[in-house]
């Protein structure tokens, strides 16, 4: 582990615990640092740019290099990155004081200039897709694609081809560790702001040094 990625784990870890300890011992400003754009907020939308900003820039500096398919699979890996971090941020609504239009005044849950709160048809967007679909998507990436990736030369190959960055152990164990100690020890609501916060820093590790760099990268 670089010491980049140290200081990157080290600040993970004293942010997880502050959220933590706040919880117990002052609920007022722990409402604080979970609210809509506070601390947690802005933090998971800062390294979900960071992420996409920085595989745009390997996609610009190997644009002459690669493959079609590695193109491909960076800029949806920009795009979805780039989106989750304005989603979370409700695109700089309520940091430039924009009011929501009529249709997301109607069909947001939250009044929000924003897709993940969107009632369709009686539905929340934000259980349905972003909560029990992504759950899934990430169990998958986090946990079977690492196994996978070592394990089959033909899964290996593809995910090599289309660019796909695959976790190194630490960052496995950091968010998985990260998440059980979040999810028993918070019993608010809120505390999946701090748990999307863990996810957006480990995914900016894995972007940063991923277990094949050399692969997809250098």
């Amino acid at each position: 582990m670089k010491i980049t990625e140290k200081l990157i784990v080290s600040f993970l870890i004293i942010t997880v615990v502050i959220g933590i300890y706040f919880f117990y011992t002052n609920k007022d400003f722990y409402a604080y640092l979970v609210q809509e754009d506070g601390f947690f907020e802005n933090l998971t939308s800062i390294f979900l740019f960071l992420s996409s900003f920085y595989l745009f820039y390997f996609f610009i500096s190997n644009i002459k290099l690669k493959s079609i398919w590695w193109k491909m699979g960076i800029i949806i890996m920009i795009i979805g990155l780039f989106f989750g971090a304005g989603e979370e941020i409700s695109w700089g609504q309520r940091i430039f004081h924009i009011e929501s239009s009529k249709f997301f005044n109607e069909n947001n849950s939250q009044k929000e200039t924003n897709l993940h709160n969107m009632i369709v048809d009686g539905v929340k967007l934000n259980k349905l897709i972003f909560s029990n679909l992504l759950s899934i998507i990430f169990s998958i990436y986090f946990l079977i694609l690492p196994i996978l990736w070592r394990k089959n030369n033909f899964i290996k190959k593809t995910i090599n081809q289309f660019g796909i960055p695959i976790a190194n152990n630490y960052q496995v164990i950091i968010f998985m560790i990260s998440s059980l100690i979040i999810i028993l020890s918070i019993s608010n609501e809120r505390k999946w702001e701090i748990w999307e916060y863990t996810f957006a820093l480990t995914m900016f590790l894995i972007v940063l040094n991923p277990l094949n760099k050399k692969e997809i990268i250098e």
